[in-house]
């Protein structure tokens, strides 16, 4: 019988294989969880787009450039977290705050998730990779709720890692550059404090021995999140 928890770490390694690290290939690095089950890595989704600037001249503005600074002005000024669309057709649907919400199709199988970006990464004067943290739902393989991070650096192994939301902490668990709540079993509850909290910080030791903290906003996250959900509930 497949346990719980190696079934939830199945369904991270088939979105591991969807969403490449930038335009590289993905990344499917593995933790260990005692003797029975493992759970892949998160994988990173494609760099943000950057928008092309408006042009000028005589004429008025293109009606496409129009539209875009109108959906740019529905979006509530929200910055997507991430291109419109990623490797694998992921889409981009739409975004709240500092979440965006995305979805992507793997044969039969639709998955769903809610992501964003660190806005603080102390300290500033060390070099790291892109970050990302984000929520995933696979119907098909009854995983929901899934709390993943890509940290942007190598973590070192067995070292202190957790996450800060509001006034509560919880145990994270690093195999390379990716991170993971420790025990699965408390993804609800984290998940129900972030929706109540305005950040999470997480704090991490790199494999060079530094002591590493990236601040991510929370606004926008329950809607994100809720979104998310329903996409996959359908």
């Amino acid at each position: 019988m497949i346990t719980a928890s190696l079934q939830r770490g199945i369904a991270a390694g088939i979105l591991s294989a969807i969403f490449a690290i930038g335009t590289g290939p993905a990344v499917l690095a593995q933790s260990q969880r005692g003797q029975q089950s493992t759970r892949p890595a998160a994988a990173k989704p494609a760099p943000t787009a950057k928008p092309k600037p408006a042009t000028t001249g005589t004429n008025a503005a293109k009606p496409a450039a129009a539209g875009a600074a109108a959906g740019a002005s529905a979006a509530s000024a929200a910055r997507p977290a991430q291109a419109a669309t990623g490797p694998g057709g992921a889409s981009l649907l739409t975004s709240y705050g500092d979440w965006g919400v995305y979805t992507a199709q793997t044969g039969r199988s639709k998955i769903c998730y809610a992501l964003s970006q660190p806005k603080d990464r102390l300290p500033k004067n060390v070099n790291r990779d892109p970050a990302y943290l984000f929520v995933s739902f696979r119907p098909a393989e009854n995983v929901k709720n899934e709390v993943a991070l890509v940290l942007g650096f190598a973590a070192k192994e067995n070292g202190p890692a957790e996450a800060a939301i509001g006034n509560a902490s919880y145990a994270l668990i690093a195999k390379a550059t990716n991170a993971w709540l420790k025990n699965p079993a408390e993804e609800g509850q984290a998940i129900a404090t972030m929706a109540r909290s305005g950040t999470v910080t997480v704090k991490m030791q790199s494999a060079r021995g530094s002591s590493l903290t990236d601040r991510y906003s929370l606004t926008g996250f329950g809607k994100a999140l809720e979104h998310a959900r329903k996409e996959c509930a359908s």
